[in-house]
């Protein structure tokens, strides 16, 4: 999966910005914190929610059930508003 390229990346200090560009069918802007950052970063390339997750692993200290939750969670959010590519 991919960030679909109609999306664009905007980080301002701790927060990040996910925005539609023209041909995207979402309306809307999506706000997140560090976490939703690091997980559009990933989604630059073509990767998988287990590459996401081990990355997010080793860059947060957090217990591993509580990345997976929150990337699974990232990740159904972005396909309601048909941001990745699949």
């Amino acid at each position: 999966m991919k960030l679909n390229d109609r999306f664009l990346i905007h980080k301002t200090g701790e927060q990040t910005i996910l925005v539609p560009s023209g041909g995207a069918e979402f309306s809307g802007v999506v706000q997140g914190n560090r976490t939703l950052g690091a997980i559009l970063e990933q989604l630059k390339e073509n990767t998988t929610e287990e590459k996401i997750t081990e990355a997010l692993g080793a860059r947060f200290d957090a217990p591993k059930d509580v990345i997976e939750k929150d990337v699974r969670k990232v990740l159904q959010e972005l396909r309601k508003i048909g941001a990745l590519d699949e």
